[in-house]
This record gives structure tokens, C-alpha cells and sequence, in this order.
């Protein structure tokens, strides 16, 4: 196995590898100045079995790149090539809300499903569409993080109160707090626009029995985590600290939740950045290990 991340992830990769026995070479990723892009491998992928390891928080700009490496590396002589996207692009577009609108989630997943034969990535952000494999055509693996947050939260927040700041944040939530042993509590959310929102005030939970612990997927402009943490702190609670599998974050949107009162903003790494604190490196080795090596002895015996 030969893990080839693309720029900005190979810490993660090499965090990856320790767990696996694998390989770490990096690729080239040059972009002229008209935008287009130039990908160079690494010599010695001939025979060997390689994953492209890519978040895909900007997918528009790493598809191409990906489409191109995979390709080459079968030129290359490798045996089969797989992708893991901690961060997986482009889920949440999954139904036409408008006439005429692209459904992007399909799409994305037929054009990925072209130039790989298998997909690991980490707590897609599935609404409507129920598995992976219900729109991917190659194998894949979704990678649950709950438990290694449920450890986090034990460790550090030993007198956590679980929050969702919205109905999509139940499903993770709900496995944390199960895990942890913790009640928790979902807010209700009204979306007024891509940057506004309204969340409720919390209701169910004693804020003044510990400290507030706001759990969420991603936060994108952050809108939905700022609105929670000041409904949190209008109720009189500690300063919380706000938890995100994926660190997303457009604009301003981390200092956005750090200046709205939160005490403390984590993620995992799924994403390059500083608020990551909790590796996802030894579970997305088991997983690659169950995507590649066991999916390729399938394959020889079939």
C-alpha cells in the first residue's frame, strides 16, 4: 500500500500509514497561472495498490487533480487505486429543490466512482440519501468519528451537557452521548438564508449542572454555531465548547464562534486546521485496510 496525499494532507497520511505499514509518497500538484493544473506522481507505484488521500472541503478545485492522478497511476502501473476523502464534498445537494437545479450529490459520486475503485471518507453529511452505497457505483466505507469524540469529550469535558444546535446534528449527537453516557438535548433551527439563521433557546437540559458541549457536522459560515452559542449563554450557562467532526469554516466563521462567547472550538482532522484535536488517522487505516486489502481478496477469489 502506497498512500499518496495530496497537498496539505500529509500529516494526516503519515498518521495513517503508522497504523497501516504503508508508504507515504507525496505527489506535485502545480497550477499555472491560466488555472490549470499539472499533477506529478512519485516514482515506484508500479504493482502496488495506492489510495489518493484528499479532503474534499474544495472539491471544485481538487477534481480535476484527482481525476488526473488517478489515471496516471494506472499508467503507472498500479495495481488499483482508491480514494480517502476525509471530508467528502458535494453530499448535501441531494434531491432538485428547484427546477432546473443539478443534483449534485449523484453526480459527484458517478464522476468519483470513474476513477476509483473504492472510497473511504468520514461522517458524510447524509440527509436524504440513506448509504453511500445508494449513489456511489465503487465500494466505500463511511468511517463513524462518535466514539472517538465520546473519548474526548470524557477526557476533557468530564461535566459535559450534549447540545445539537439543529435536527441534522441529532444523528451525531445521539451516538456521542449514547457512547459517553451523557443526556442531551437538539435545538430547533429556522433557516432564513444561506447566512442567517434563528436557533431556540435550550429547554430540556440543566445548563447550571456543567458545561454546555455543542455538537455539530461541520459549520460552514457558522451561522447555525454562533446563534447556539448565544442562545446557550443567554440561558445562563458557562461559555460552551463547540465540537465539529469537519472543520469547514468559510470567511470568518472560526473566529465568528470564538467571538459569539464560545469558550473553546474543536474539531477532528478530517481538515487541516488549527482547532484539530482529535485524530481520525487509526480508524481510516482500518477502514482502507477493509476498502483495499480486503476488497482485492475478493476480487482474486472471485
Amino acid at each position: 500500500m502506497i498512500l499518496v496525499p495530496l497537498p496539505g494532507m500529509t500529516s494526516l497520511a503519515n498518521g495513517i500509514a503508522r497504523h497501516l505499514d504503508a508508504q507515504v509518497l507525496p505527489l506535485d500538484l502545480h497550477r499555472f497561472p491560466d488555472g490549470e493544473s499539472l499533477v506529478t506522481l512519485p516514482d515506484g507505484l508500479s504493482g502496488a495498490e495506492i489510495a489518493l488521500v484528499a479532503s474534499l472541503r474544495d472539491p471544485d478545485r481538487l477534481a480535476l487533480p484527482l481525476r488526473f492522478a488517478a489515471a496516471t497511476a494506472r499508467e503507472l502501473g498500479a495495481v488499483r487505486v482508491g480514494l480517502v476523502a476525509p471530508y467528502l464534498g458535494y453530499m448535501r445537494q441531494d434531491r432538485r429543490f428547484e427546477a432546473g437545479q443539478a443534483i449534485s450529490a449523484l453526480l459527484f459520486a458517478q464522476f468519483l466512482g470513474e476513477s476509483f475503485e473504492w472510497l473511504v471518507t468520514v461522517d458524510p453529511h447524509l440527509h436524504r440519501i440513506a448509504q453511500l452505497d445508494d449513489v456511489f457505483p465503487m465500494p466505500t466505507v463511511r468511517v463513524p468519528s462518535a466514539s472517538l469524540i465520546a473519548a474526548w469529550v470524557a477526557s476533557e469535558v468530564p461535566d459535559a451537557i450534549l447540545l445539537g444546535p439543529d435536527s441534522e446534528s441529532q444523528q451525531w449527537v445521539a451516538d456521542v452521548a449514547q457512547m459517553a453516557g451523557l443526556a442531551y438535548e437538539v435545538l430547533r433551527k429556522r433557516r432564513i438564508g444561506d447566512r442567517q439563521v434563528e436557533v431556540s433557546a435550550p429547554e430540556g437540559a440543566d445548563l447550571s449542572r456543567g458545561t454546555p458541549v455543542i455538537l455539530d457536522d461541520i459549520a460552514s459560515s457558522g451561522r447555525t454555531m454562533v446563534r447556539a452559542v448565544e442562545r446557550v449563554l443567554a440561558a445562563g450557562a458557562k461559555p460552551p465548547v463547540c465540537v465539529l467532526i469537519h472543520a469547514v469554516f468559510s470567511d470568518r466563521a472560526f473566529d465568528d464562534i470564538l467571538t459569539a462567547g464560545a469558550a473553546r472550538v474543536v474539531t477532528t482532522d478530517t481538515i487541516p486546521h488549527p482547532s484539530n484535536a482529535i485524530s481520525v488517522a487509526e480508524c481510516l487505516a482500518a477502514a482502507i485496510q477493509a476498502a483495499a486489502f480486503e476488497g482485492l481478496a475478493k476480487e482474486i477469489r472471485s
